[in-house]
């Protein structure tokens, strides 16, 4: 097998749609990216989606196929440095150029060049509000035609002044005949000889993300492949050298063990909870997600037994926003062990529940006339207001719910 410095999954990125395997939904045939990479019409965008499933890919088609300078930026390294030194290459009319990562490839053609950049921006999660805010007149007024991707749900890390100029393209992970077509097309890249067995093994291992599979694939036939020895599974097992669970974020597994941690802190079981957060942690689970079901676990299961759970949780996420992994496991592991042996009290939610349940079947019942807001001498007339105790022990739900008791103090 012939040596590559360059990484597998680089080498065989298609260059056009012709050869872009998966998000058929996106750019298939008269689909809005498919739509967009033919008229060379392309809006500020969100690719959202799991590690590699084709989002660096389709910006770098769109490289290829805009008239505008093209600039990649990767969040995690970038700052306003970086991005000012776009705009004001936008000013003079001449391509930005830096040191470092800030530039991966651009189009340096500036004949008939029309206004304005196009500008991708990997993991734009990670860029804080500020470093968002400093974008947003940019892409409003047109300066920066911006394309972010993410791993995370926009709705939760763009702010939402920048959201609403950007249309979100929500990428799927790649199913298992996808990878394997990915995984095929790699290995006629190798010359390699490889098992029905062993492509089945790299999709598995995958769990949709296509960069992974050929890496392993790529290692594995470094060691393995010498004088046209095929690989097999056994050989991709001893690249991996690893008892790395796999753990499908998007499957059952995932859904199994994020109900077994609620359910073992519900159960006040610390051990429990603290080894299914360590699970999830090991597997690659975004530590966000985690700690975002910590908050919901404050108030729908400690609730008011401590309410001081809500603000240890929320200081969870924040610390867990802030901070990041690894550091941040000493942040979960925190909340997780106050939260597993805090005392329990659904009532609030259940007592809301119950409420919204009575909504949805009777309506909007009249408001009692004594609670009713009378800011106008016709409605204190017509009784508004009328009687009105701040302190009293009369119902003052609407008369046909009087003898409604949501909210119970007994613990359920």
């Amino acid at each position: 097998m012939a040596q590559h410095t360059q990484p597998l999954p680089e080498r065989i990125r298609p260059k056009s749609l012709d050869g872009f395997i998966g998000q058929q939904h996106l750019v298939g045939e008269g689909k809005p990216l498919y739509r967009a990479l033919q008229q060379r019409t392309i809006p500020s965008m969100i690719l959202w989606g799991p590690p590699g499933v084709g989002k660096t890919t389709l910006a770098r088609m769109i490289a290829d196929t805009t008239d505008k300078p093209f600039h990649m930026l990767s969040a995690v390294s970038a700052g306003k440095a970086e991005l000012r030194k776009i705009v004001e290459s936008v000013k003079d009319d001449k391509p930005a150029t830096s040191g470092g990562q800030m530039d991966m490839f651009a189009v340096a053609d500036t004949r008939d060049k029309p206004d304005g950049v196009v500008l991708f921006l990997d993991e734009i999660h990670r860029f804080n509000k500020a470093q968002q805010d400093f974008l947003l007149p940019y892409v409003e007024d047109g300066t920066i035609t911006l394309i972010g991707a993410t791993t995370e749900n926009p709705s939760f890390e763009v702010i939402s002044a920048l959201l609403s100029r950007m249309q979100v393209f929500t990428l799927n992970s790649l199913n298992a005949d996808e990878l394997a077509q990915i995984v095929g097309r790699g290995a006629r890249d190798l010359n390699l000889s490889i098992s029905d067995d062993a492509i089945a093994f790299l999709a598995n291992y995958a769990n949709g993300d296509a960069r992974a599979a050929l890496n392993l694939l790529d290692n594995s036939a470094r060691l393995y492949s010498q004088n046209g020895a095929q690989i097999t599974v056994e050989n991709l097992r001893e690249t991996l050298q690893s008892k790395h669970l796999r753990y499908d974020k998007t499957g059952e597994e995932h859904y199994n063990t994020i109900s077994a941690f609620i359910k073992s802190m519900r159960a006040s079981d610390p051990n429990a909870a603290l080894y299914y957060l360590a699970r999830m942690v090991d597997a690659g689970e975004d530590p966000k997600f985690i700690a975002r079901r910590m908050v919901i676990f404050a108030s729908e299961d400690v609730g008011i037994a401590d309410s001081n759970a809500l603000t240890v949780a929320n200081n969870v996420f924040r610390a867990v926003e802030t901070v990041g992994l690894p550091e941040c496991q000493y942040n979960l592991a925190h909340g997780v062990t106050y939260l597993a042996t805090a005392p329990k009290d659904r009532s609030a939610g259940n007592g809301y529940f119950s409420a919204l349940d009575d909504v949805k079947q009777h309506g909007n019942l009249p408001v009692p006339m004594n609670i009713r807001n009378a800011p106008t001498s016709l409605m204190r007339e017509m009784g508004y207001g009328k009687g009105y105790e701040a302190y009293t022990d009369e119902s003052l739900l609407p008369d046909d719910l009087k003898d409604k008791q949501y909210y119970q103090t007994d613990k359920p």
